[in-house]
């Protein structure tokens, strides 16, 4: 394994094991799995599909492991800035916090910090920080960040209609006032 390698799979283990750890002070909700069941047999299935042709040498060999000093360079910087991001996020949001589509017993609308800039602060830094990977390490890392902003994209719209129903007063000036997913652009 090659060092930029091994800051890679260090600095994403790191970072899931923060995301574990905190997610125990979480505040208690609920989410229909039964409701979303379809979107995540489809992501699974895509990815066992994704995993087969990649095992099988599907993929030409020249797309695996970017060699550039500048690409790795700039895609480490994209990954670290991803990763403070979505923590900046998860810190600022706190017990608010839910895996994708939870449903708060007791939400509260959190709209300082990273949150006056985006609606979605953590899945854009997780995006960020897969598209840092994919150029720092190897370009069919895109195809899994292609994934995760189809998933995310589809959690960020279950999460806003319950939103809207939620804090039907405030939610919708608050949406009108900030970009889902990149400043001033989505």
């Amino acid at each position: 394994m090659r060092v930029v390698e091994l800051v890679f799979v260090s600095g994403w283990g790191a970072f899931w094991l923060y995301w574990l750890a905190t997610a125990l002070w979480a505040k208690r909700g609920h989410i229909s799995w039964a409701h979303q069941l379809r979107i995540r047999i489809l992501m699974i299935s895509m990815v066992a599909a994704l995993l087969l042709l990649f095992r099988v040498g599907v993929f030409p060999q020249r797309y695996i492991g970017n060699t550039s000093w500048w690409l790795v360079g700039f895609g480490s910087a994209f990954f670290a800035l991803g990763l403070a991001l979505a923590v900046w996020a998860r810190v600022h949001i706190g017990r608010n916090w839910g895996n994708p589509m939870t449903q708060k017993d007791d939400p509260e609308l959190v709209t300082s910090g990273p949150y006056r800039l985006l609606r979605h602060p953590i899945y854009s830094g997780l995006l960020m920080a897969g598209a840092g990977t994919a150029m720092a390490l190897s370009w069919l890392w895109l195809i899994a960040v292609v994934f995760a902003g189809t998933y995310f994209l589809y959690s960020a719209a279950v999460e806003e209609h319950y939103l809207v129903e939620r804090f039907p007063d405030s939610y919708p000036a608050y949406r009108r006032s900030t970009k889902m997913f990149l400043p001033f652009l989505f």
